[in-house]
């Protein structure tokens, strides 16, 4: 774990909201990673952004928007006993949303999947 050099000092959030947003990102990247996962927090002029990124298979860039709707699972292999209900990207979503934010998700640089919460520094 490093910090990096500018990281901020203070972040304007909901703590109780923002952790379950973290908590959601980080257990999908553990479920999916291979070895690694990356999270980092920088402020810049438009406010925030929290990005989770991992080494696992990623997320396919058709798939990109509908991970984000209520009961989306895209491993079907998995049941609900395993795989969740799929509900954890529909409430980071949300939180973002409650933030004046937006969640993305990209291609990792590790080779998996980015996702990234943004929100504005005055929410």
């Amino acid at each position: 774990c490093r910090i990096a050099a500018g990281a901020p000092t203070c972040v304007t959030l909901h703590p109780r909201f923002m952790s379950r947003a973290l908590a959601n990102l980080l257990r999908n990247a553990i479920r999916y990673a291979a070895t690694t996962i990356e999270v980092s927090l920088v402020r810049d002029a438009d406010g925030y952004a929290l990005t989770v990124d991992d080494d696992g298979p990623g997320i396919a860039p058709a798939d990109r928007i509908r991970v984000f709707e209520p009961f989306t699972r895209l491993d079907e292999s998995r049941d609900r006993a395993t795989g969740g209900f799929g509900l954890g990207l529909a409430i980071v979503s949300r939180i973002a949303h409650w933030h004046d934010g937006h969640v993305t998700i990209g291609d990792a640089p590790l080779g998996g999947a980015r996702v990234v919460i943004r929100w504005n520094a005055a929410a």
